[in-house]
């Protein structure tokens, strides 16, 4: 079975939140609701010398989840590749997941009164496709694969660029890996 992940690679992310906006369309949400969010730093520099660097922020999909261990009726759920989810019918609102994730990665649906996030499409997934976010970043920032496969384009890239776990130090293990 394979165990998914994604590498982000900052060097390569311009901003352009096309990622955001395929998220948002696929799952429909509401306005205020953003799985995908790209958090920007700078201009840094004086003219003509100027940089920015983009962050782009999804849930981490946690070996060790504080979510799903948090939820008392069942509805958050890892699957065995490693994809976390929400089950809207079992999900009550009470928000313990929402407090229990330290990426602040869940958010409260007020039209459906149940959490929601990022399930990495495993709709798409689950049809050999990649998730919206990664099919749509045209500077190929998004790069999706499995931890499991020491072949693997992720792993390649997590070795080779020295990968990091955004909040490692919790042990949470996240599938979602930085390099640049």
């Amino acid at each position: 079975m394979a165990r998914y992940a994604i590498v982000m690679d900052t060097r390569r992310c311009i901003g352009c939140h096309s990622c955001t906006v395929a998220c948002k369309v696929h799952n429909e949400l509401p306005t205020e609701m953003v799985y995908n969010p790209v958090v920007s730093d700078g201009p840094h520099g004086t003219f003509p010398n100027l940089s920015m660097r983009f962050l782009p922020l999804i849930c981490m999909h946690c070996e060790n989840s504080p979510c799903v261990d948090a939820c008392p009726t069942g509805a958050s759920i890892q699957r065995e590749d490693g994809i976390v989810y929400v089950e809207d019918k079992k999900c009550v609102g009470c928000l313990s997941c929402v407090m229990a994730c330290p990426y602040g990665a869940r958010y409260m649906n007020h039209e459906t009164g149940a959490v929601n996030k990022c399930n990495l499409c495993m709709d798409r997934v689950d049809q050999g496709l990649v998730p919206h976010c990664v099919a749509t970043c045209h500077q190929k920032a998004r790069i999706f694969g499995d931890l499991d496969d020491p072949t693997s384009e992720v792993n390649r890239l997590i070795n080779e660029n020295n990968g990091v776990q955004l909040l490692g130090e919790l042990g949470t293990e996240p599938h979602i890996y930085y390099i640049g």
